[in-house]
C-alpha cells in the first residue's frame, strides 16, 4: 500500500500527468454541470411535484456519467498506455512487463479515470443541493433558480481555473464558461412541452 501511494504520489508531480487528469475532470465536470442544468430546468418547467424526484432523477445521470467518464477514460488510456508501451519496447528491444515503466502508466491511468469520473458527479450533485431544502426553505422554482446559478458558478470556477494556468484573464473565461449554463437554461425553457 505505501508504494501504491508513494508512486501515486511520484505520478501527480508530473506537469503531463496532472495535465491529462485536469483535462478530463473539466471536461466531463462541464458536461455533468450542463446536464444538472438540463435536468433542473426540465423537471422544474414539467411539474414534479418535489425536490427528492429531482434529486433521484439527477442522481441516475452523476451515475450515467460518472460511470461513462470513468470507463471510457479507463479503456482509452489502456489502450494509448499499450500502444506507448510497445513502441517503447521496440525502441528498447525489451519486455517492460512489472517494470516502474509499465506500473507508471497503470497509476496514471488510475488517477485520469478517478478525475474523469469526480468532474461529472460534483458538476451534477452540487446544483442539486438546493432541492434538498426545497419545501422547508425554497419553493420548487426558487430551488431550481439556485440550482442553476450554482451550476453556471461552478461552470465560471472552471474556467477562471483553466485561466489561471494558462495566464488568460480569469473573469473572460469565467463568463465564456458561465454563458453555456445560460445557454443550456434558456433552450430549456423555450422547448416544447
Amino acid at each position: 500500500m505505501t508504494s501504491i501511494r508513494r508512486l501515486l504520489s511520484r505520478l501527480l508531480r508530473k506537469e503531463d500527468v496532472r495535465s491529462i487528469s485536469r483535462r478530463y475532470f473539466i471536461s466531463n465536470g462541464f458536461d455533468g454541470t450542463l446536464t444538472s442544468i438540463g435536468v433542473i430546468v426540465g423537471a422544474v418547467l414539467s411539474g414534479i411535484p418535489d425536490g427528492s424526484t429531482v434529486i433521484q432523477i439527477g442522481l441516475g445521470a452523476a451515475v450515467g456519467l460518472g460511470t461513462s467518464a470513468v470507463w471510457s477514460v479507463w479503456e482509452i488510456e489502456r489502450a494509448e498506455t499499450q500502444t506507448e508501451i510497445r513502441r517503447i519496447e521496440r525502441a528498447m528491444l525489451t519486455d517492460l512487463q512489472d517494470t516502474r515503466v509499465q506500473r507508471e502508466q497503470q497509476g496514471a491511468r488510475f488517477i485520469h479515470a478517478t478525475m474523469s469520473g469526480l468532474g461529472p458527479l460534483i458538476g451534477v450533485i452540487v446544483p442539486l443541493v438546493p432541492f434538498l431544502f426545497e419545501g422547508s426553505v425554497l419553493s420548487m422554482a426558487e430551488a431550481g433558480v439556485v440550482g442553476v446559478a450554482l451550476g453556471i458558478g461552478i461552470l465560471a470556477v472552471f474556467g477562471a481555473y483553466m485561466a489561471s494556468i494558462s495566464g488568460q484573464r480569469w473573469y473572460v473565461s469565467a463568463v465564456r464558461m458561465g454563458l453555456a449554463g445560460l445557454v443550456v437554461a434558456a433552450i430549456n425553457l423555450v422547448l416544447p412541452g
